[in-house]
């Protein structure tokens, strides 16, 4: 019995906890900016909100420019890992075709990521 059980806390009962406790966390920090920026707005009507909101936006964000240099930069991880592998396998003596096949698919990848860049780098100013 207890064989049967290890695995069943260890695949589906620890991971049901451990997004339990993160959306919590999450909804808790949610609510404390919001308590505060009520605060704020109660004892202070001279207060710039929009500011204040601001200021209490989540730290981990990040900017429109960060977001576009990830998007260049795997990009080219992608592409380049892709090219290896399609090149490895044309090189090697194998006449397997599932080098150029998943090197296929990563290249893909990297070249949609990339494609994202260039459209979206318009539109990120500086």
């Amino acid at each position: 019995m207890q064989q049967i059980l290890v695995p069943i806390f260890i695949c589906v009962v620890l991971p049901v906890a451990i997004v339990g406790i993160i959306y919590y966390a999450s909804i808790n920090r949610t609510n404390k900016r919001a308590q505060i920026l009520l605060k704020a707005l109660e004892l202070n009507n001279q207060i710039d909100s929009d500011k204040l909101t601001e200021a209490l936006q989540d730290p981990r964000r990040k900017s429109a420019r960060d977001i576009l240099n990830t998007r260049l930069l795997r990009g080219f991880i992608y592409t380049l890992i892709g090219l290896v592998l399609i090149v490895t396998e044309l090189v090697s003596s194998w006449t397997d075709e599932f080098g150029i096949v998943v090197g296929g698919i990563i290249m893909a990848i990297g070249i949609s990521y990339l494609a994202v860049y260039l459209i979206t780098r318009k539109e990120v100013k500086g």
